[in-house]
């Protein structure tokens, strides 16, 4: 079983550290413009680094979710090699958003788009499990046939 999971939970670490990444961006932000815990609020370029780890936290377990379900259901291949690109482009959305809000769209749009590929993965795996399992159903036999 492991060697069926193995892509996806490499990816799922990488993750985790990326959003510790994250994490400590905020806390050296933190210490650079003086801002202590709770304040959430403070030079333009704070709030920027702090909205973009907030941001990037709110997504997260909506990309690990969708990134098992396609990696278990669909194809394990696909969904990490989806994985990685949807990492590179939260760093790119985290670093650009740091630099500007405008730099933030390309990557978020980007990131946005993976997300909605692996919820398509997700679903037809789903769908096809279900199929063959409770209706007999194989549609990829149907579809070579």
């Amino acid at each position: 079983m492991l060697d069926q999971i193995h892509l996806l939970a490499a990816v799922t670490v990488l993750g985790v550290l990326e959003q510790a990444y994250f994490f400590l961006q905020v806390i050296y932000a933190r210490r650079e413009f003086g801002i202590s815990p709770p304040k959430i609020s403070g030079p333009p370029a704070f709030e920027r680094i702090f909205r973009a780890q907030v941001n990037s936290s709110e997504y997260f377990p909506i990309f690990l979710a969708l990134l098992w379900q396609a990696g278990l259901f669909f194809h394990q291949g696909l969904a990490a090699a989806l994985g990685l690109l949807y990492l590179y482009a939260r760093y790119c959305y985290f670093t650009g958003y740091r630099a500007s809000s405008s730099e933030r769209l390309t990557p978020i749009y980007f990131s946005t788009g993976v997300l909605w590929i692996l919820v398509a993965a997700s679903a037809l795996g789903i769908l096809h499990f279900f199929l063959s399992h409770y209706m007999g159903l194989n549609i990829l036999q149907l579809l070579t046939a």
